[in-house]
């Protein structure tokens, strides 16, 4: 049965991806976008935003910050509202505002924040701040009733996603599951094609596909992009 549950987008600002991980001639601006859900049971933030970095990786990406809590102001709520943190991963621009949200649950995938700890992977001092209270996940958990966390690895290995059962259907919050919305149109058709016994050469896909079809996904969106992934029929 599907829950009643609304979802804002927070704008946390953008980065300047540099042309050499564009895989293009040209640098990519990229926005940094988190999401807020609202549940009977209270209030769930999916990532908190860029954090500050070395001076290094400042210059590498030149981040625009909007602080977090202006972006939840603007929606209607305050740090002190939210009841849990879901981070997909923890690199810096995934978790740069959950010091403000110290003993507040912050759920993760075990291998990430493992990884996390072992340094070299992200700012140190956005994962063991004071008060940090981390719910640590091995593999999928349902949350709340009709709230999903599903491991979607491929970014990092401990990359997860959000699924939210609602009564049409289910919105996915993939977090960088896919950096963009038609890269998963691509490999969701892509899966299709491989059901439909389309012989080979097929492009592969992720094997987590799988178990987000499950869930009958109706929206899907993404932290680098602003655009929404739907089914190809529907009514608009």
């Amino acid at each position: 049965m599907g829950q009643n549950m609304t979802v804002r987008r927070l704008d946390l600002g953008y980065f300047i991806r540099p042309a050499s991980e564009t895989g293009g001639p040209q640098p990519r601006v990229e926005p940094a976008l988190a999401y807020l859900v609202q549940h009977h049971r209270g209030l769930i933030l999916f990532d908190t935003g860029i954090g500050t970095a070395d001076a290094g990786t400042e210059a590498h990406y030149r981040p625009h910050r909007r602080a977090l809590p202006d972006a939840l102001s603007a929606a209607g709520a305050a740090p002190d509202d939210i009841s849990l943190v879901v981070n997909c991963h923890l690199h810096f621009d995934h978790c740069g505002g959950n010091p403000l949200l110290a003993r507040k649950p912050i759920l993760v995938q075990d291998v990430e924040l493992a990884t996390a700890r072992r340094g070299g992977y992200t700012v140190d001092e956005l994962i063991d701040f004071p008060g940090a209270t981390y719910e640590e996940l091995t593999g999928e958990a349902e949350i709340w009733p009709g709230v999903w966390i599903i491991p979607t690895p491929g970014h990092t290995q401990g990359h997860q996603s959000l699924v939210l059962r609602q009564g049409d259907g289910s919105v996915i919050l993939a977090g960088q599951a896919h950096d963009f919305a038609s890269q998963f149109a691509s490999d969701h058709l892509a899966r299709q094609a491989a059901l439909d016994g389309v012989k080979q050469p097929l492009p592969p896909y992720r094997s987590w596909l799988d178990r987000l079809a499950d869930f009958d996904p109706r929206r899907v969106l993404f932290a680098h992009d602003c655009s929404v992934w739907e089914p190809s029929q529907g009514d608009f």
